[in-house]
């Protein structure tokens, strides 16, 4: 080490770094300025070789970062477009119930002998005693706030889809592509297993030599797939005050540990605040399952390290039994453009569950073990959990939705249960998914399911079905009456 306390490869990727900047900084402006950059890709990497002195490999490293930040940055700036427009989706929706709930409220007020409704107001009219204010001004007063915050919006998307797209460049990192056809993957940087050597650029050799080399380790574990052969591109980039170096390769092949997926599964759902899994036999019935707590409130570092032990815990499950793992394909983009018509504890809940980093960690985990990982629709698997199995087995709702999960991964039918049937009109034809969509909306308006406790105390749900039915029907009909006695 020198003075300043770097060793001589540090100093290297320090001097290197700044090169590197120059050049990609330099390609970026390219790239945005030109359509059709890929025509003259070749031209530019001799033009960079020329200029800043380096090699054609060290070249394609800068042009290829390049182009993925332009293509990340283009990416994101249509991800915050597609955000913004939900968020004014629901905004817009919002209001327009808002608005309607104002305008019946002064309808049903207008009536003569209101007092003595049966249906009663959707938005009451009551006063705070300490302000003197009802709840129409406050409701109104929401509309208006609303509508400013709709106008931001659409100004904002506005502008950003004209806006020029801005990329940023580190300071600080060093790209390499590596190609299969040289030796250890790349030729400008080599390792060997114990040391890793680069090839100086030609501006620095005057400094540093034609070649410099350090020892890197700590990679002998049993997950441990990097091969000796194939293409490796190497990224050093500077964190925390040091410099870190990572390594993209394909894997070499593991042996499978999980059976086929025929022969049984486990099934996850995957909640904020605990994961439920369910094991599942070969003829779909129930073996074994358990849930895993996850704690909210966390700090990143305490929540990766609890997501790991999740992972690890789930793991530990596949090996035990040889199966592969089912979950649930799910995006909370959508939910979370939502958030500010949401209440507070429900917005902060979701928005503190790190739901794409735990799938990224659990598909990498199992992968290195041998475990397939099979993702499936997550359509009504609470509720045919809740229908079926909660009661039977005595689950509660997230190993219920497991099963479910894990017996769809097996390409298992779920259907209604036989006594509501007839009572629904099911259609034999259609898929399975129909008769639960129509359950679901009955379920919905019933006043004897309101929570999910409610669902362990219904002994039957052809009794619930039927009830339900004839109270419409009754209600339909005698609507049907009152206007042909006015057509009359």
């Amino acid at each position: 080490m020198n003075q300043l306390g770097f060793t001589e490869f540090e100093m290297f990727l320090n001097a290197f770094s700044t090169i590197f900047k120059q050049a990609v900084s330099e390609t970026v402006n390219v790239i945005l300025s030109k359509k059709d950059f890929q025509k003259g890709k070749s031209k530019f990497n001799t033009y960079l070789q020329s200029k800043y002195s380096l090699n054609k490999r060290q070249a394609t490293g800068v042009i290829t970062s390049a182009l993925a930040k332009v293509d990340s940055a283009k990416k994101c700036r249509l991800n915050h477009i597609k955000q913004l427009e939900g968020k004014l989706k629901s905004a817009l929706i919002w209001l327009k119930n808002a608005e309607k709930r104002i305008v019946d409220s002064q309808k049903f007020y207008a009536q003569k002998n209101w007092e003595n409704s049966l249906t009663g107001c959707n938005l009451p009219l009551c006063c705070d005693l300490e302000t003197g204010r009802s709840n129409w001004h406050g409701l109104k007063f929401q509309i208006h706030n609303k509508k400013r915050y709709i106008y931001q919006l659409s100004k904002k998307i506005a502008d950003l889809k004209v806006a020029t797209i801005k990329v940023s460049v580190s300071s600080s990192e060093i790209f390499i592509v590596g190609s299969k056809d040289e030796s250890f993957g790349n030729q400008s940087c080599q390792y060997d297993g114990t040391k890793i050597r680069l090839k100086v650029p030609y501006c620095l050799e005057s400094r540093f030599g034609k070649y410099i080399e350090t020892e890197i380790g700590n990679f002998d574990r049993n997950i441990n797939r990097l091969p000796s052969f194939g293409a490796k591109t190497w990224h050093f980039y500077r964190k925390n005050g040091r410099w870190v170096v990572a390594v993209q390769f394909t894997p070499k092949s593991i042996k499978a540990v999980s059976r086929p997926i025929q022969y049984g599964a486990i099934g996850i759902d995957i909640n904020p605040k605990s994961i439920g899994w369910a094991y599942v036999d070969s003829y779909g019935n129930l073996f074994d399952s358990g849930t895993i707590p996850l704690l909210t409130g966390l700090s990143s570092n305490s929540n990766q390290q609890q997501l790991v032990d999740a992972c690890l815990e789930l793991a530990k499950l596949a090996s035990k039994y040889a199966s592969p793992v089912v979950c649930e394909e799910l995006d909370f983009s959508a939910k979370k453009q939502r958030l500010r018509e949401k209440g507070k504890r429900y917005a902060r809940m979701l928005s503190g569950f790190a739901y794409s980093q735990l799938y990224q960690l659990l598909e990498s985990i199992l992968s290195n073990r041998g475990i397939a990982l099979y993702k499936k629709n997550p359509a009504y698997t609470s509720l045919i959990g809740l229908v079926k199995y909660s009661r039977m087995y005595g689950l509660s709702s997230e190993i219920s939705a497991a099963l479910v999960i894990a017996r769809r991964g097996m390409n298992l039918s779920e259907k209604l249960p036989a006594s509501t049937n007839t009572y629904l009109e099911v259609n034999s034809r259609k898929h399975v998914w129909s008769g639960w969509s129509k359950l679901n909306k009955l379920i919905r308006q019933s006043v004897d399911v309101v929570s999910r406790h409610d669902y362990y105390n219904v002994p039957n749900w052809s009794v619930l079905v039927k009830v339900h039915v004839e109270r419409v029907a009754s209600s339909n009909t005698s609507k049907s009456r009152a206007c042909s006695k006015r057509k009359r």
